[in-house]
């Protein structure tokens, strides 16, 4: 199999509402719902970079499609996705937007053991983020910005 992860699907239990949660709180771009004229179609679209979406798709639904039984609300411990900026000050601006679009903070942001600073959230159904910076991440932002000023 080649590395090649496009979409990321999270079952959600109240669609209208976790495009709320991403969409207004969050500011993440959508569409909004599509597919509804499909029995178990209606889904929802975010851009997050290129080549990369996030899917908002009803559990029941999800369930159909797969053949698995419907799941309860998000086993926090089992899945993690990670939203990665570049400053510290970033972590704790996402951290607030998503407490108060309604996300439950489950970590606050602080630094980590990695030499980091990150705080975790997790979303109205259960769907743990963590929001960090990385003293790796910010030097090659800071790297890749000198490269492209040096080549004007």
């Amino acid at each position: 199999m080649k590395p090649r992860v496009s979409l990321v699907t999270l079952g959600v239990d109240d669609l209208e509402q976790a495009i709320r949660f991403y969409r207004d709180g969050l500011g993440l771009p959508t569409d909004g719902i599509e597919g509804a004229q499909f029995e178990q179609g209606a889904v929802a679209f975010f851009d997050l970079q290129p080549g990369l979406r996030l899917a908002l798709w009803p559990r029941t639904s999800l369930a159909h499609d797969s053949g698995l039984p419907v799941a309860g609300s998000a086993n926090p411990g089992a899945f993690c996705l990670a939203h990665n900026v570049d400053s510290k000050a970033e972590v704790d601006q996402v951290m607030a937007e998503a407490g108060a679009a309604g996300a439950a903070i489950v970590q606050p942001a602080r630094d980590t053991f990695w030499g980091g600073y990150a705080g975790y959230f997790r979303d109205p159904d259960g769907h743990l983020w963590e929001v960090a910076c990385s003293p790796q991440a910010a030097r090659a932002t800071t790297s890749q910005a000198a490269a492209r000023r040096s080549v004007r």
